[in-house]
């Protein structure tokens, strides 16, 4: 009798141990999601920050005809960031995006003038897109290609195929949907040439980041995505469709290299040549990383590509602003600022690990 009381005496402080991980646990939670969270406040403010500096240096800043230059011509990395976010938070990487917008743009522009309808052209561009995503995705998965090796061959062929088709600078028709697409839509006309303004392409860029952000958050694919960059033999054992999702994840990063190339070629009048987006690829990782997304996958937002975006389109207009900063001064600062958040990110991720 007397060990039965005992036992059951022990009970309560069974369950009052079993209590304290819970609690434990549920603070972990909500400590790691605030580390995941903290790359991107830094990249706000360091977004803010220097639009403070560059108001108080050069003036004009927070004025809404520069704003709505700055938004306006970062509209087509917008679009790019987007889709090498979620190849990038599924643990991929897309060396392509840049080539496949000077072959997309180059091809629908000479769509365009062989009589084609522009609307069925940029449809074409967008599609030509979406087929080199196809390719690379099935080669990662049904040929176990690494995607840095996928991808930097469809870099290569895109940027040749580019080539063959053109080595001059190719026009689109007059009356093309490039002209509508390049409109400035006039939303607050201020003083002079103050307005406030936005243009279709940007529009596109911000559909494009809502529905990206829809898809990574309130879809079976989009956590199936989160979860191929965590592990994937879990979202495997879930009965999730890894292999469905990894090709549909590059499919989606090209139709937005080709939709990018639509947003860009309107913004230069309908012009297209075939060095077109050099280097666009390594700006575009440069500010998901920066975003706070883990080039080693399973953790990243949209938004926060949006704000690493953002921050490279304001280092240019500060040395553009300043006159006096030699322009190959972006890249190195770039590399510095993309350093720190690599640092910042192996920092954060260590105590996760732990």
């Amino acid at each position: 009798m007397t060990d039965s009381r005992t036992r059951a005496g022990e009970v309560p402080a069974v369950l009052d141990l079993t209590s304290a991980p819970t609690d434990t646990s549920a603070f972990a939670r909500l400590r790691l999601r605030g580390q995941a969270f903290l790359p991107s406040l830094i990249a706000l403010a360091l977004l803010f920050g220097m639009l403070i500096y560059a108001e108080i240096a050069y003036g004009r800043v927070f004025h809404a005809g520069t704003m709505s230059d700055l938004l306006v011509g970062a509209a087509p990395m917008l679009i790019l960031a987007t889709g090498m976010t979620i190849v990038i938070i599924s643990g991929g990487i897309d060396l392509s995006v840049g080539a496949v917008v000077a072959f997309s743009s180059v091809a629908g522009v000479m769509i365009m003038n062989l009589g084609v309808n522009g609307w069925l052209s940029i449809v074409a561009m967008i599609g030509f897109g979406a087929l080199f995503g196809l390719v690379a995705g099935v080669m990662v998965q049904y040929f176990n290609v690494q995607p840095f090796i996928a991808t930097l061959a469809m870099m290569f062929l895109a940027r040749g195929l580019a080539s063959m088709l053109t080595t001059d600078v190719v026009h689109a028709p007059e009356g093309s949907p490039f002209e509508w697409l390049s409109t400035r839509w006039k939303i607050y006309d201020g003083p002079k040439v103050n307005d406030l303004s936005i243009t279709p392409g940007l529009l596109i860029a911000g559909v494009v980041i809502i529905a990206a952000v829809f898809f990574m958050h309130r879809t079976r694919m989009g956590r199936t995505v989160y979860g191929i960059g965590g592990s994937e033999t879990s979202p495997q054992l879930m009965g999730l469709p890894v292999a469905r999702s990894r090709v549909w994840i590059y499919i989606i990063s090209g139709a937005c290299s080709g939709l990018a190339a639509v947003v860009y070629t309107a913004s230069v009048q309908g012009s297209a040549r075939n060095v077109t987006g050099l280097g666009w690829e390594l700006d575009a990782i440069a500010a998901v990383v920066i975003g706070g997304t883990l080039l080693t996958g399973g953790a990243g937002y949209v938004l926060g590509s949006v704000i690493g975006v953002l921050v490279l389109q304001v280092l240019r207009l500060i040395i553009t602003k300043d006159g006096t900063i030699d322009p190959q001064y972006l890249t190195i600062i770039t590399g510095a600022v993309l350093l720190a958040f690599v640092l910042l990110q192996r920092v954060l991720i260590r105590p996760r690990k732990e």
